[in-house]
């Protein structure tokens, strides 16, 4: 007999390229990590050190599906990002080691209540019910590290054919490493954690029957559809 009082829920999963898939344990993302999105938003990069938030691991959506518009939200809004997956345990990492326990690379969006967050700002409240909704982590094939070169390559997202962002991943104010390093300071990174590095500039709304795709060169691509 088993000794859980309600179903076990599923176990979370990204599809990988090589042909397995990859659990995910949680979804940490860090804010502001381009300077001109952090610009576009109203803040000054040069002046901020990294800072992280999360969404629950059930909040990706992998394979293409589908993604559901959110309810008390008039504003959803798109972020295309690098996804980090760890596949080592990470306690206080140095940078110069951080990526050793990377197990590989995707792209995902990271769907933003951008109304409940401004909102959220305005009265010194968390963000989560802004970030962290259901299906708000569409997330594509993760690829093994060894094939990606973190630090560079263009970062796009297209609405409907339509170019929305537009940046690289040289642009990120803390890299890759940096990034690993300084949450590895906080928490203790696990393998089946995801990191998703933040967006370039150019965020905007999505409305039911937006088909949404990011493409990060020598990485990949993630392609959903609002519903």
């Amino acid at each position: 007999m088993s000794d859980f009082v309600v179903p076990v829920p599923p176990q979370p999963s990204v599809p990988t390229s090589t042909g397995g898939r990859f659990p995910v344990r949680r979804v940490f993302c860090v804010g502001r990590n381009y300077a001109a999105h952090a610009r576009e938003m109203g803040h000054d990069p040069d002046r901020e050190p990294p800072f992280f938030f999360t969404k629950p691991a059930d909040a990706v959506v992998t394979d293409d599906a589908d993604t559901p518009y959110p309810p008390l939200t008039g504003q959803l809004e798109h972020e295309v990002e690098l996804v980090v997956a760890i596949g080592a345990p990470a306690v206080d990492v140095p940078v110069a080691d951080a990526l050793d326990v990377v197990w590989g690379y995707g792209v995902g969006l990271d769907l933003t209540r951008r109304d409940l967050q401004a909102e959220a700002k305005r009265l010194g409240r968390p963000w989560d019910a802004a970030k962290g909704f259901d299906a708000s982590a569409p997330v594509g094939t993760l690829v093994p590290a060894a094939g990606v070169d973190p630090t560079s390559g263009a970062v796009e997202l297209h609405v409907g054919g339509a170019l929305r962002q537009s940046g690289d991943l040289a642009d990120q104010i803390w890299s890759v490493a940096e990034t690993i390093a300084e949450l590895s300071r906080s928490v203790r990174l696990a393998p089946g954690d995801l990191l998703m590095t933040g967006t370039p500039d150019g965020v905007g709304p999505l409305v039911r029957g937006d088909v949404v795709e990011g493409r990060i060169a020598g990485v990949g691509t993630v392609r959903t559809r609002i519903v």
